[in-house]
């Protein structure tokens, strides 16, 4: 049987409207995909910086404090010794830390200048760089 030529224009253009469908259905979900990498991709950046950034002033308010010579008794100098001290662990033997002689302090507390302390801020800092250009090196290549 032949059919009406404007039955097979209508079934080609019902044809075409479904091609068109799936390819804007493909083209969207490409889209979606794109955006969620961009998502995770943004997001790991993030945190890399805020790890780091905490990192950071956790390790720079410690080294002020030694620098200073905060008194060890009180709560908050305990507290952010005790959290950075994991930070600065693979540092402490370093180098040697220089005392300022104080004889009014008997227990040998006093001010000091911490290169450990430093030294671990440039090395996590180098390390939170290290991490975010290998992060942008491997969704660079996708």
């Amino acid at each position: 049987m032949n059919k009406d030529p404007s039955e097979s224009n209508l079934d080609r253009q019902q044809e075409l409207r479904h091609e068109e469908e799936a390819f804007l259905l493909r083209k969207e979900e490409r889209t979606l995909r794109t955006r969620q990498r961009d998502s995770s991709y943004a997001w790991i950046l993030r945190s890399i910086y805020i790890l780091i950034g905490f990192l950071q002033i956790l390790l720079s308010l410690r080294f002020f404090l030694r620098l200073m010579g905060a008194n060890t008794e009180n709560q908050f100098t305990q507290f952010i010794y005790g959290i950075s001290d994991v930070f600065v662990a693979p540092f402490s033997t370093l180098f040697t830390s220089l005392a300022a002689e104080d004889s009014t302090n008997p227990i040998g507390e006093g001010n000091i200048f911490d290169l450990n302390v430093l030294m671990a801020i440039v090395v996590y800092a180098l390390l939170g760089w290290l991490g975010v250009s290998l992060v942008k090196y491997i969704y660079a290549r996708r």
